[in-house]
């Protein structure tokens, strides 16, 4: 974090660090062109005695190698020689007693943490992935962003931006916002399909004790919090047995591997069998299972145990990462998506719909593409909500699909519970009075057109060729012949991803081209439209909507098609660009680029999602060696980013 907090500042410091960043991009180690370099310093082996920082932070003196320092009076001699040795600022941990004790006699010391110098008043979740920390004291800022989870993660950022203050750096709210992680270190292995499996390098009592407090607090309704452990060398975990039993009662379920010894021999109380045996007068009611050895046996039964909703720790330092990785790479996720399915289908009414490995193909209109691991059509709004929460509570990815019109389905499919509002329930409309409309999200939009135009609503004309529903258009703020959704749109009801259903007007909305941010994280269900005007005559909206229909004819394909294929660059467009490159009529297998219009790929029957997507490729290449212009994709891919593949 002191690393990410300095380069965000713009000071490029040379770095050691003892573990690997989570951004396989970023070195464990740099020189740096400034005067600084940060180093993390183990204590293991006693080189710790040849290290005279310009400034020190302490995060704790834990007790954590037994095998280098035979009582904790050693530790906390050799850390007060550190704090001795320093040339400037000493920055401790407020709530460590045995950091303040190691301190005294510094010319120069400070605190972070709760009532600290440097203060973290406060700290809540933000999303997924951050944690907003309130600041205080010494602080030159009132608040920070950082993405991370947990409140020793909170502590860690305050002492990271405190340390990064002393050194005359000016803070920024933002200056964490983007910290890749540290490798083994609250990492995530596996999300998304109803459960999570997170992996975590803790060794010591206080790091676990630490973690699992932290986890507690993501695992939500049903879900059990499970611990894979394997204790690492046979002193430590002699010497700290009672500490790892009281850490590892936190868990729900604990899976206990034997003991990485490190090169150590077995010694006498220090053994797996020894920790389970002190588990079970800590924590009788724990489920506890310890299969002598063997990873295969404890992963196999885990995964016999495990169910919707469940967060898995795999914690420890041995080589306990390597066996998750083989057991989520051999899981049985058809056995794992039947359950899932079944969990599901049990909270929602009989007439709505939950499939497993429904084919997306058919319900998109470029007609290529996989399954969805689970496939839903709710037939009420009851049921909506129903399914969007349970898919919140246990962790599983969900992914909205309207008429399918601006989407490349993988032809792998999507591992997510698709939610498609398909139902006759969800196409209605209804007048309000003053020509105002209030429609189902379900709603095609060729279908709105033609009937705003039987009660003389002016406005809606450039929807006839258009082919999606209302829902898609609005998250999409879908365009054509000069108009634009949102145009018509007076406010918008919709479900958030967490299951709050919400109502807002345009006015408060994010609304730019091909997007709408509010409808990026919720799933639209109804919308009030206002008309352009009112009492046009029908052959007059007609004539209209006719002249749409023959000019679309005439410039657009036939064959199935996503739309336009890419979003037209400032006072540009894709479709002139990709024709002066000349590649109307490039063919990936079955897809073509269009001869009616160059931003169009068309589907001759059999093409795979793998022949648009190298087509893709192949026009951004060409267009920029040409033109000198990097085209964006604006059909989505779907359950994918475009990043990954471009």
């Amino acid at each position: 974090m002191l690393v990410m907090a300095f380069r965000s500042a713009g000071i490029d410091v040379g770095y050691v660090g003892g573990g690997l960043f989570a951004d396989p991009k970023i070195p464990p180690a740099a020189i740096g062109t400034t005067e600084w370099i940060v180093a993390e310093v183990d204590e293991s082996d006693g080189t710790i005695g040849n290290f005279s920082p310009s400034l020190t932070v302490l995060v704790n003196i834990d007790w954590d190698h037994p095998d280098r320092y035979r009582s904790q009076l050693e530790l906390e001699t050799a850390f007060a020689g550190l704090l001795a040795r320093t040339k400037g600022p000493v920055l401790i941990n407020s709530a460590c007693a045995l950091s303040a004790r190691a301190s005294q006699g510094c010319s120069c010391p400070y605190t972070f943490g709760e009532g600290g110098d440097y203060a973290l008043v406060s700290h809540r979740v933000v999303g997924a992935e951050h944690i907003a920390l309130k600041l205080g004291g010494r602080f030159s800022i009132d608040s920070a962003t950082v993405r991370a989870f947990g409140a020793f993660n909170a502590l860690n950022a305050t002492a990271a931006l405190a340390a990064t203050h002393l050194a005359g750096v000016v803070l920024k709210t933002d200056m964490l916002s983007n910290f890749s992680g540290v490798r083994r270190r609250q990492g995530i292995l596996a999300a998304g399909s109803g459960f999570v499996v997170i992996e975590d390098y803790a060794h010591h009592p206080a790091e676990i004790a630490a973690l699992l407090a932290g986890l507690r607090d993501r695992v939500s309704g049903t879900g059990r919090l499970r611990v894979v452990f394997q204790p690492h060398r046979y002193s430590r975990t002699a010497q700290f047995l009672s500490g790892f039993s009281a850490a590892l009662a936190g868990a729900d379920a604990l899976y206990l591997l034997d003991v990485y010894g490190a090169g150590e021999s077995p010694l006498p109380g220090g053994s797996t069998s020894d920790l389970a045996a002190a588990l079970r007068v800590e924590k009788p009611d724990l489920r506890l299972m310890h299969a002598g050895g063997s990873h295969a046996s404890v992963y196999a039964q885990l995964y016999a145990e495990l169910c919707p909703g469940d967060l898995v720790a795999i914690v420890g330092a041995g080589d306990l990462d390597v066996s998750a990785r083989v057991w989520l790479d051999t899981f049985d996720r058809v056995t794992w998506w039947d359950k899932v399915a079944a969990f599901l289908a049990d909270r929602v009414s009989k007439d709505t719909i939950v499939k497993r490995e429904e084919s997306l193909a058919g319900k998109t209109t470029l007609r290529v593409g996989g399954a969805a691991r689970l496939y839903a059509e709710p037939t009420n709004e009851t049921d909506l909500i129903e399914l969007i929460r349970s898919a919140h509570l246990i962790g599983l990815r969900l992914l909205p699909l309207g008429r399918g019109s601006n989407l490349l389905v993988p032809d792998e499919g999507v591992e997510a519970l698709v939610l498609s509002l398909r139902h006759s329930c969800w196409e209605s409309f209804s007048l309000l009075g003053d020509g105002r409309l209030r429609v189902g999200a379900g709603l095609r939009l060729k279908n709105l057109c033609g009937l705003a135009a039987k009660e003389g609503l002016v406005g809606f004309e450039f929807l006839e060729g258009i082919p999606g529903n209302v829902g898609g258009a609005l998250r999409m703020n879908a365009g054509a012949m000069g108009g634009w959704m949102f145009d018509v749109v007076e406010s918008v009801e919709f479900v958030t991803l967490t299951g709050e259903r919400q109502t807002m007007p345009k006015s408060a909305m994010h609304v730019d081209y091909r997007h709408c941010a509010e409808l990026e994280s919720a799933i639209a269900t109804f919308a009030v439209l206002r008309p352009v005007s009112v009492g046009a005559a029908g052959p007059v909206i007609a004539g209209q909507i006719d002249a749409y229909r023959d000019k679309r004819k005439k410039s657009q394909p036939r064959e199935p098609s996503a739309g336009c294929i890419f979003k037209n660059p400032p006072n540009d467009s894709a479709g002139r660009l990709i024709d002066a490159a000349g590649l109307k009529g490039a063919r990936e297998g079955d897809a073509e680029v269009s001869q009616v219009h160059a931003n169009f790929i068309v589907n001759h029957d059999h093409a795979r999602a793998a022949d648009v997507i190298a087509l893709v490729l192949r026009i951004r290449a060409q267009v920029e060696k040409t033109h000198g212009v990097l085209l964006e994709p604006e059909v989505l891919l779907y359950g994918r980013e475009w990043k990954d593949v471009l």
